[in-house]
């Protein structure tokens, strides 16, 4: 096990009715600045229940953050932030509410723009508190310090870390209305964090691969049932979770982690425009394929231990188990392929030129260069 180093200080706050503990959590005396995204938290009524909850609180909401947030919207918030002296920030909404309030909270704090901040990591200068009402599992944005912020000026999508919300309220009924296809994408995007944290060599932690592999069961156990009902409370509530515990860390220390997958899939975003955790299940597979020489032991031990894979050569038990983990990905509905999303050799060789032209290496060991993620896209079309 490799060294490290863990501290999650978010206040996790979660089940029924929970959105009403806000009037006890936000800080008194305080100007608050609620985000927003595109206003289905009208629809389902949490927008109701926040608004009860900040009765007596001095706040003003900005509304309008996008999924991949744009940092072109994020700065109109900076401004009001500066501008009426904003003290605390509540995120209301999916991930990329999260996201986007991140850096807004940590552009607040500097006077230079907030897509030099998410470029140069050493502009912070410390951050405004914030809190989440997370409606939309997924990132595990409401318990971690990380945030993907798009730039449509540019079309690129970069990670960006702050620090951790002070407290965020996860209440599983938000999830009743939420559009089948987000569903699926969260399911997948839960599946894949853990994943890249998961797949790199074995016996590296005995104690972090069984989480991981609980996690990721727990994830495949859960998913027919929440689409097959998504008013089933403990379904949707067990999906809730695993979506925060799939990125706050907990999985991740001692290990090695890859993120190539994730790095790809942001392209394929910044660029085309589709949704983050359709792009994780277009990508994943290939990684896995092009990658076997190096994690294939992982794959072996994670189709084991996932799926029941135990017959066969090691490749054999790598094709099953990668055959298995796509079969998975069509269950919830989404497409495996580049040509089934209708993108094509135009998009790959945009891509591939990007990293080549960056110099980025990817994955636990900075080997995956600009020819492997052509290879791996190539293997998508």
């Amino acid at each position: 096990m490799n060294n490290f180093v863990f501290q999650n200080t978010t206040k996790l706050i979660f089940g029924k009715g929970q959105i009403a503990k806000l009037a006890s959590e936000l800080p008194e005396g305080k100007k608050i600045l609620v985000t927003f995204g595109g206003g289905s938290v009208k629809a389902n009524g949490v927008y109701d229940q926040v608004k009860a909850a900040l009765a007596g609180f001095d706040h003003i909401e900005f509304w309008g953050i996008e999924p991949n947030p744009k940092v072109e919207t994020l700065r109109k918030a900076v401004e009001i932030c500066k501008s009426e002296s904003v003290e605390f920030i509540l995120a209301v909404g999916g991930g990329s509410t999260l996201d986007g309030s991140k850096l807004i909270a940590a552009a607040a704090k500097i006077q230079e723009d907030a897509w030099e901040l998410v470029r140069n990591p050493k502009l912070y200068g410390g951050t405004l508190p914030f809190a989440s009402v997370m409606t939309l599992p997924a990132t595990g944005s409401e318990m971690n310090r990380g945030a993907v912020i798009s730039n449509i000026a540019t079309g690129e999508k970069y990670a960006f870390y702050n620090t951790y919300p002070v407290f965020s309220i996860l209440d599983p009924e938000t999830t009743f209305s939420l559009p089948p296809f987000q569903v699926a994408c969260g399911l997948a995007d839960t599946f894949v964090h853990i994943m890249e944290q998961y797949l790199t060599d074995t016996g590296i932690s005995p104690l972090m691969d069984r989480w991981a592999e609980g996690v990721l069961s727990t994830v495949v156990e859960v998913a027919p049932k929440v689409r097959e009902n998504q008013h089933d409370y403990d379904a949707m509530a067990t999906y809730m979770l695993s979506a925060t515990m799939g990125l706050n860390g907990f999985v991740a220390m001692g290990v090695p982690q890859d993120w190539a997958t994730h790095m790809i899939g942001h392209e394929i975003t910044a660029l085309a425009g589709i949704t983050h955790g359709q792009t994780l299940v277009v990508v994943l597979p290939a990684v896995m394929n092009v990658m076997r020489a190096e994690k294939g032991r992982k794959i072996a031990q994670y189709g084991e231990r996932v799926w029941g894979i135990k017959e066969g050569t090691l490749d054999e038990r790598i094709d099953k188990t990668i055959v298995a983990t796509e079969e998975f990905f069509r269950s919830l509905g989404l497409a495996v392929r580049l040509s089934e999303l209708n993108l094509g050799e135009e998009i790959v060789e945009e891509i591939v030129n990007r990293f080549k032209e960056r110099g980025t290496l990817l994955g636990e060991n900075s080997n995956i260069d600009y020819k492997l993620v052509e290879e791996i896209l190539r293997q998508r079309l």
